[in-house]
């Protein structure tokens, strides 16, 4: 693959600093034109930007192009892998580590210095980040925290493997985790995490991950699964009380009030009102299809 030689929108020569950062980003998208541009003026730095396409109608490529950066095409065909794992096993990284990147994450400086430092440790195979959420055009700065295994060294693992080609409709691993074979570590340093696509956008998400979740949730509780063997501990409690009638309740308590998420005004109290509804929307999608499955003696 030829460097990446056009600047920019930071005036940056992505990969071409005198002090670039031996880490691949990777950023898996579908019609993001109007969260690349910044995204991609945080990461002149890095010496490999990689963008998984699925088949953008906006400027998304012509925002790629502009910005030198490298895309690969992805067809899910409905079956394993999806985009992220097709990544790791066709892609010829150039680079022993990779970041996953959404278009709506931008980075800091110091949070690029603290990657750089980070995966010199022999040691660590990856690394938990930390997020700050922006919502209704402004910061978060209470409520529940979020973080991902997003920072791994290739070949350690991969996204956890979910068979789901006969009711899954998302062509990326969303809620999935990377089962990594070694110790990890944190970075504290955090990621913004800001959609330019305004609530409509969030909405639609969420409605198709509650979607996925409760199908999810059907497929990890059928005979025979063994799929929850590889949950963190975070995962084991949430799948363990989807249906309970008072986990969305439960949340709003502990993201509006326990974690001051009230101190955030009016766009706190719309947040832990959304997640509260996404949580219960998750329960009544289980309760449907799990009625559907008896009524049909299956």
């Amino acid at each position: 693959m030829c460097p990446f030689l056009v600047l920019g929108a930071n005036g940056l020569e992505i990969g071409m600093s005198t002090e670039s950062v031996k880490v691949t980003v990777v950023i898996p998208v579908k019609n993001e034109e109007k969260n690349l541009p910044e995204c991609f003026s945080h990461l002149g730095r890095f010496s490999e930007v990689l963008v998984v396409d699925s088949g953008s109608t906006d400027r998304t490529l012509e925002i790629c192009e502009a910005h030198g950066v490298e895309v690969l095409q992805f067809r899910w065909n409905g079956e394993f892998p999806k985009k992220r794992n097709w990544t790791l096993r066709n892609h010829t990284f150039q680079n022993e580590w990779v970041l996953f990147l959404d278009a709506d994450e931008f980075l800091n400086p110091e949070f690029v210095s603290e990657v750089e430092q980070a995966v010199s440790d022999p040691q660590k195979v990856g690394y938990w980040l930390n997020y700050n959420n922006f919502f209704l055009s402004g910061k978060l700065r209470f409520g529940e925290s979020m973080r991902k295994l997003a920072l791994f060294r290739i070949g350690s693992g991969e996204y956890e493997r979910i068979d789901e080609c006969s009711w899954s409709h998302l062509d990326m691993e969303v809620h999935e985790h990377p089962v990594l074979d070694g110790p990890v570590g944190h970075i504290t340093t955090p990621i913004f995490h800001k959609d330019y696509k305004g609530i409509g956008s969030y909405l639609a998400k969420h409605d198709a991950y509650a979607e996925w979740e409760a199908n999810r949730y059907v497929a990890l509780n059928a005979p025979g699964s063994d799929a929850q063997q590889w949950h963190t501990g975070r995962q084991k409690v949430k799948y363990r009380h989807l249906t309970k009638w008072w986990l969305a309740p439960a949340y709003f308590a502990y993201s509006y009030v326990y974690k001051l998420g009230f101190l955030d005004g009016r766009r706190g109290l719309v947040f832990c009102l959304l997640k509260f509804h996404y949580f219960f929307q998750i329960r009544l999608r289980i309760l449907e299809k799990l009625a559907a499955q008896n009524s049909d003696g299956t």
